[in-house]
């Protein structure tokens, strides 16, 4: 019992400041219709249940978000601890497990409140090997499809029970027919669901995705080894002589590493992510947290001849690393700020900083970006909250000359012409919106309201 009580207590250390932050982008859209569609019919259902129920409990207090998150990883980590056990010698397996449960490059999964479904997902795929070490298959099945349900990146936890073993070939084969089924509404979803920015919709072609995918890799092998320079929104330098490099790079080292089971496993569950499937995202760090179960324990081998009193100051450091993550995330300006800061060009962390400042200052900020149709709107924005509707035609205009057929670029510069009392003008924006996209929750409003205004 007590070195369960130690891990839990080092997670806990590492990660339990995440009680003090806050609400973060995609986080919003757990709010903005708890009330909505049934749990069941979204994507990721248990999931979103567990969003729902946090509203049920808390409404829109984050605390009770975060402390769900935060016992979920404490679980995961008690879980693996468990498993690793079949494995590894005690020492060892507490020292993978000590180190999954401290390292930085899990911040993001615990800190993000929407991110958790890797904690949901991660502690399925345990409990599904738990069961499969105990030879129960059917049951590892139940198991391995709370997991697809909670994340579809875990379709490929299955070749890592076939690596590990035991081998139960018709559980396999019904994992691979449910992993099947979740691939392919998983495609359906991101052609069918507006903004899921993944699949059809994540404005990169699978092969470009594939190509970028080998520098971030290399970036989170150099997170894991240099726990340094993290963002929720990194800048991917990349080139075909970079992208060639690091291919050649990570093939070498699985051909060196080739017999190492834990490496091999952790490459594999990140193959949902970091293969042709395309994201908008090209990097996030939170996809690494199931990866991680089985990285920690490939390092923690290497290390097992390491005296404790030699790894007791990293284990320290690693926290001291975890605490300092979780006081970023404690605010949207300081995440914002110090993506904005690593990646000055890109245009989302410099709109997302603006939204976390005062418009005057916000103002400051997206002058110094590149006028992308993002920058331009979100200018547009600011100075409607100022009460500046010229500028903000001015501004919005300018995002209508780069991107025509952009409904939400029409939207917008229909609600400065509203502002400037141009009713008739506004009108058909907003109906010429409405006919780019008939799904523009913001165009129906301002049409209803305009509409309302003039009976």
């Amino acid at each position: 019992m007590r070195p369960y009580l130690l891990l839990a207590l080092a997670a806990l250390a590492a990660t339990g400041d995440c009680l003090r932050g806050c609400f973060h982008f995609d986080d919003y859209s757990i709010l903005a219709n708890p009330a909505g569609r049934a749990w069941f019919l979204q994507t990721r259902p248990l999931t979103q249940l567990t969003f729902w129920l946090n509203y049920q409990a808390g409404a829109t207090d984050p605390a009770g978000y975060h402390l769900v998150n935060l016992l979920l990883h404490v679980a995961v980590v008690c879980v693996l601890f468990q498993i690793l056990l079949e494995y590894l010698p005690r020492e060892t397996a507490f020292a993978a497990s000590a180190l999954f449960a401290i390292h930085p490059l899990q911040s993001e999964a615990v800190n993000y409140i929407f991110a958790r479904s890797s904690l949901l997902g991660a502690l399925f795929c345990l409990l599904c090997w738990r069961s499969w070490k105990g030879g129960h298959g059917w049951r590892s099945v139940a198991w391995f499809g709370c997991a697809l349900l909670c994340k579809e990146e875990c379709v490929t936890f299955t070749f890592v029970l076939v690596l590990l073993g035991p081998r139960l070939w018709k559980p396999i084969a019904a994992m691979l027919a449910l992993a099947a089924v979740v691939g392919v509404h998983t495609v359906y979803a991101t052609r069918a669901i507006a903004g899921s920015g993944a699949g059809f919709t994540a404005g990169i072609s699978p092969l470009e995705y594939l190509a970028n995918q080998g520098p971030v890799l290399i970036r989170y092998v150099r997170l894991f080894c240099v726990p340094w320079g993290f963002s929720v929104d990194p800048e991917i330098h990349n080139s075909l002589a970079i992208e060639l490099l690091a291919w050649l790079a990570i093939a070498l080292a699985l051909v060196a590493f080739r017999k190492n089971r834990w490496l091999m496993a952790g490459t594999i569950l990140l193959i949902p992510s970091s293969s042709i499937f395309p994201a908008a995202d090209l990097a996030a760090d939170r996809r690494t947290y199931l990866p991680m179960i089985a990285f920690c324990a490939a390092f923690a081998t290497l290390v097992r001849r390491v005296p404790r009193l030699y790894l007791a100051p990293l284990g320290v450091l690693l926290i001291g690393l975890s605490i300092g993550r979780s006081e970023v995330w404690r605010t949207e300006r300081s995440l914002w700020q110090e993506a904005h800061e690593q990646a000055p060009s890109k245009p989302r962390p410099t709109i997302q900083l603006a939204r976390a400042v005062a418009p005057t200052e916000a103002l400051e900020i997206l002058r110094t970006a590149p006028a992308t149709t993002d920058v331009l709107a979100e200018r547009g924005r600011v100075y409607l909250d100022l009460g500046r509707p010229a500028d903000a035609l001015r501004e919005f205009g300018r995002a209508l000359a780069l991107s025509p057929r952009d409904a939400h670029a029409v939207n917008n510069r229909g609600a400065a012409l509203l502002a400037l009392g141009q009713t008739a003008a506004a009108r058909t924006d907003f109906e010429r919106a409405l006919s780019i996209d008939p799904t523009l929750p913001e165009a129906k409003q301002n049409l209803e309201r305009v509409t309302a205004a003039a009976k």
